[in-house]
């Protein structure tokens, strides 16, 4: 396995990562911007995860480019994992210090009968409290079960504490939906620049250890 990364800029930096991450299983080519508009192409080989990828940076106000080749033939989970993991990876270094972020986001998204919450802080310590009755299935090829693993691959590699629920719904489309926007609004609220922040936004002076 080789991981490759740019070097994390500071806050007053333009906030971007290049990551290219490859195993045995994936290779992973991945580009991203905190301050863009939801640009980019996102081709995973699962359509569903690309069609989440695109609500992510939308919502998320992230320019995002993703290229993934992987083997798909034991199914998506190898795919979406590691994409999440370079993502998180991605979003650790474009973020570099913290200095000067919002740092805490919330956001509750209703998707017609789903609704989901996210409270985000980009605390230096990875976890992830997920709550969902997500029927048992697939969609686009994409297992449902998968949506716990995306969001706790991204949150170990960029250090966030996650706490997501889908509240309601009865649509696994429409719930899984629903919380890749609630997270992509509270991760665009945490990562905002505060113009009254002028340092780490912690008593602790770091949010990277």
């Amino acid at each position: 396995m080789t991981h490759r990364a740019q070097t994390p800029m500071s806050a007053a930096s333009p906030r971007l990562a290049q990551v290219d991450r490859r195993t045995a299983e994936t290779d992973v080519h991945l580009g991203l911007s905190l301050d863009g508009s939801g640009a980019g192409t996102r081709a995973t080989g699962v359509g569903f995860l690309d069609h989440m990828l695109d609500l992510l940076a939308r919502h998320g106000r992230l320019d995002l480019d993703v290229t993934i080749t992987g083997d798909l033939r034991t199914g998506a989970h190898h795919t979406t994992e590691d994409c999440g993991l370079a993502l998180g990876q991605a979003l650790d270094r474009a973020l570099g210090d913290r200095a000067g972020i919002v740092r805490y986001g919330h956001a509750v998204v209703p998707m017609d009968e789903a609704r989901a919450a996210c409270t985000l802080d980009v605390s230096g310590r990875p976890l992830v409290a997920f709550t969902a009755a997500l029927p048992r299935g697939k969609t686009g090829g994409f297992d449902h079960e998968l949506t716990e693993e995306f969001f706790r691959a991204v949150a170990s590699t960029a250090r966030l504490t996650v706490h997501l629920e889908v509240q309601a719904g009865t649509n696994a489309h429409h719930m899984i939906e629903a919380a890749f926007k609630a997270f992509a609004r509270a991760l665009r609220a945490a990562v905002a620049l505060d113009p009254t922040e002028t340092g780490v936004p912690s008593t602790k002076g770091t949010l990277t250890q």
